[in-house]
């Protein structure tokens, strides 16, 4: 018999413990840096996710049809559906945190849990170095310590490619290409849509990643081209910014092509040291609001917190105690609480396990009066 659906889960003890000590820090965090709390509804419109603007794919998705025949799905992203809630607000300056399950088919499992941030009618800079300080501040504060931040920028990549006369099959052939590091695909598809000298820069950027002066590197390759000269001058101000608030492992992936549809402009990661594994990506994506007729600068990132869990150990483990009642002693039970302010007391009818507790203590009823005894 099967009791829950393919990809679905029960969770208990330590590692629900260990998510919600996550979701208590990065909220103390974010409130301490002047962020509003943010929820959206479970349920949304697919439409608002698979729109030319933004161009999710529905297949992906948990769904179904409503009474009226509209395609409901699970919400899977919470960045677009911030935007849709944020889309009638005010034009102002604006800093907002949530944390929440979105849902997917695409990936092993159903349900992932996130936390992250999300800002708009911010500069640039100011927006990207306090999504990427915020972090690492995070991080330490939950134990995890310092994280490697990687940077990219999609109109790199997008520049370069606009320069070749690409279908539609083709240019998802080569941005896979570049996403892959396939050097020889890339090469071979941008020439065979292209001239030879594009099709030389394209598959170069696969190669183009390290440590921040391969930009320096970069700045004499393209002294022509004043439009990449631009972003890499955006990128090294961003670096400045990091080190000089402390951040020491940066690096650069110039051949970067974006992992979600809507980023337009920085991109970033932060993986872990001990293990290489992405804990939070995020980045620019300005155009998302053209789909509500705005115009509106934006950034955030998100957090794995499933993958943060894994990082963070149990809390220091306090002393338990079983203090066994009856009904004409419950009440006596929980007066006795206050005298074991930093254990865990747990009362019950008799011990389950004797092995779980430190101590068990009984209340006893003596001539009338109430008596703590040992056992």
């Amino acid at each position: 018999m099967m009791f829950l659906p393919e990809g679905s889960r029960d969770e208990m003890g330590s590692v629900v413990n260990k998510r919600f000590h996550v979701m208590e820090v990065f909220r103390k965090v974010v409130s301490t840096r002047g962020y509003q709390q943010i929820a959206t509804p479970l349920l949304e419109y697919a439409t608002t996710f698979t729109n030319e603007h933004v161009g999710m794919k529905l297949q992906e998705m948990m769904k179904w049809f409503n009474a009226n025949g509209d395609i409901e799905v699970l919400r899977p992203d919470w960045t677009i559906a911030i935007a849709r809630a944020l889309s009638t607000q005010p034009q102002e300056p604006q800093k907002y945190a949530y944390q929440g399950s979105v849902f997917k088919l695409n990936t092993p499992g159903v349900e992932f849990h996130q936390i992250g941030i999300e800002m708009i009618h911010i500069p640039d800079l100011m927006g990207e170095s306090e999504s990427l300080l915020m972090a690492q501040t995070f991080l330490k504060q939950l134990g995890v310590g310092s994280c490697i931040i990687e940077l990219g920028h999609t109109d790199i990549y997008e520049s370069l490619a606009q320069e070749l006369s690409l279908s539609t099959v083709a240019a998802e052939n080569l941005r896979q290409a570049m996403h892959d590091k396939k050097k020889d695909e890339v090469y071979q598809i941008a020439k065979a849509n292209g001239t030879i000298e594009t099709a030389e820069e394209l598959a170069a950027l696969v190669d183009a990643f390290g440590s921040i002066e391969i930009i320096a590197e970069y700045e004499q390759r393209w002294e022509n081209r004043k439009d990449l000269l631009e972003i890499l001058q955006h990128i090294k101000q961003l670096v400045a910014i990091l080190q000089q608030s402390g951040s020491e492992d940066i690096l650069v992936d110039l051949g970067r092509v974006k992992n979600q549809p809507y980023y337009s402009g920085m991109m970033f990661r932060g993986f872990l040291p001990s293990s290489g594994v992405v804990c939070f990506s995020g980045g620019r994506y300005d155009r998302l609001y053209e789909q509500f007729g705005n115009s509106v600068s934006a950034v955030g990132l998100a957090f794995d917190v499933d993958v943060l869990v894994d990082q963070v150990q149990d809390s220091e483990q306090k002393e338990t105690i079983c203090i066994i009642a009856s009904p004409e002693t419950i009440a006596y039970s929980e007066q006795l609480r206050s005298e074991f302010p930093d254990a865990i007391v747990d009362v019950q009818s008799e011990p389950i396990n004797r092995e779980k507790y430190d101590k068990v203590l009984e209340i006893v009823n003596r001539n009338g009066k109430n008596e703590v005894v040992e056992k």
